[in-house]
């Protein structure tokens, strides 16, 4: 099996359109299998969506070096090719000092080549400094070939590729120009979630540009030559599925779809029954529990509070005492009420939307930006049980419960829902804006799919 990772100078460099078109190409004529570093739902919607294969995440510093291999393994069955998408630049991590929850990190951990994605808009001999730099820095790391983004002319190629083969005695596997029909296909994709963006027009035209670009100006060739040759991982036990006995409701649809690939998997691995159902378009399916993942709720305040009998329902199976987790988008729907401020996506006025009504309080967009790691406790009595956890929290709305709420987290890094107070809690039903990756909290997992059980 072929491997490499893609990994950038710095954020903005491209490697994530230049990811998104490798993987899609390269899955013409092979199975490939992507993976993408940080907890991110975004970015593996896409790589999913090229390679028909559920992209997943891998983070350094929420998950253990054993679950980090174990995750790549599963991910790994049955594929020719393993692309891992790093995130943000090689070596940004959580600490100034360490490499924790870097790209870096995981391309030790793995053994991984790096191609490395150089934003070479007006350098062309510094080119081969940034790469000179990375390469010295640690050398720990392998990385094995550059792809040159934004070029500007056959002159200013020329003179950055021989400055880089020169003085850092690795190729260059690809120099992507720059063009207005990359930029207009990058702007317009923007943030929408794959699923998400299938439902408008031009969306797949956009990335068949980013393909077709891609394509041209770099040599898959070239790149599979510096690629790995690794083994097939040995697949961890702790993917086993026993017979299912309980059955979990979980939100999936253009309101809510931001889960880890993961979470199916650690779910069936606990004895439970994904049942997806859409909070849009459904009723409430009949189940022993249910989840609500992130999304984007306020892009569909309308049709979330047009459907009555699925507020109605989810409000009566959590005063029934029916186990809930919700995060973020989740949790924004099971307040009372989602009011989005005059100016926000356009609006001439303020929108106000009526929602589930589990927990006392109301939600209101937009809010200070929350971006980061959290790490936390979590009670015990609590759906999710007692536990430590770490997590990643990011938002722009701001959730107002009623004073007397409990909570069941309580974070010594991140904000929570109110003064690093997260996990709402009522009855069994909790609420957080902390997104938990599944494989590193299985534990938790596992308490919540026992709780369904009664």
């Amino acid at each position: 099996m072929k491997s490499f990772l893609v990994a950038g100078d710095r954020s903005g460099s491209g490697k994530t359109s230049i990811t998104l078109a490798l993987s899609a190409l390269l899955s013409a004529d092979r199975t490939v299998q992507t993976f993408k570093v940080g907890m991110d739902y975004i970015d593996p919607s896409y790589l999913a969506g090229v390679t028909g294969r559920p992209c997943r995440n891998l983070d350094g510093y929420v998950m253990s070096p054993d679950q980090i291999r174990a995750v790549f393994a599963h991910g790994c069955r049955g594929a020719d090719i393993a692309v891992v998408e790093g995130v943000r630049g090689l070596f940004e991590g959580a600490e100034a000092l360490t490499d924790l929850g870097s790209t870096a990190a995981i391309a030790k951990q793995l053994d991984l080549p790096v191609v490395l994605v150089i934003n070479a808009r007006s350098i062309t001999r510094s080119a081969a400094a940034i790469v000179k730099g990375f390469q010295a820095f640690d050398p720990d790391v392998d990385i094995r070939g550059v792809i040159l983004n934004n070029v500007t002319g056959t002159r200013h190629r020329e003179k950055a590729v021989r400055a880089i083969e020169h003085y850092c005695g690795i190729p260059v596997v690809g120099t992507i120009p720059r063009t207005e029909e990359m930029e207009l296909a990058m702007r317009h994709l923007g943030l929408v979630p794959y699923r998400e963006g299938q439902e408008h027009g031009g969306f797949l035209e956009r990335i068949d540009v980013i393909k077709q670009k891609i394509g041209e100006h770099v040599d898959a060739g070239a790149l599979l030559a510096l690629a790995a040759d690794l083994e097939q991982p040995a697949e961890s036990s702790m993917y086993a599925a026993p017979d299912p006995d309980v059955r979990i409701g979980v939100a999936l649809d253009e309101a809510f779809n931001f889960y880890y690939a993961d979470l199916f998997d650690v779910l069936s691995s606990c004895g439970a029954e994904a049942v997806p159902f859409s909070p849009i378009h459904d009723t409430l399916p009949e189940a022993d529990g249910y989840i609500l993942g992130g999304g984007y709720p306020e892009l569909f305040g309308r049709e979330l509070e047009a459907n009555t009998a699925m507020r109605e329902g989810l409000r009566e199976v959590s005063r029934n005492g029916t186990p809930i987790y919700a995060e973020c988008g989740g949790l924004i729907y099971l307040t009372d009420r989602m009011v989005l401020a005059p100016g926000f996506m356009d609006a001439d006025r303020e929108r106000v939307y009526e929602l589930a009504g589990v927990f006392s309080g109301e939600t209101r967009m937009p809010a200070r930006r929350m971006l980061g790691y959290v790490v936390g406790t979590s009670a015990a009595g609590s759906p999710m049980g007692e536990a430590a956890f770490k997590g990643h929290e990011f938002h722009y709305s701001s959730v107002r419960l009623a004073p007397e709420t409990r909570f069941a987290y309580r974070l010594s890094r991140g904000n929570g829902i109110r003064d690093g107070c997260d996990g709402a809690v009522r009855d069994r039903t909790l609420g957080s804006y902390t997104h938990l990756h599944p494989v590193a909290s299985r534990g938790m997992l596992a308490h919540f799919v026992d709780c369904c059980r009664g």
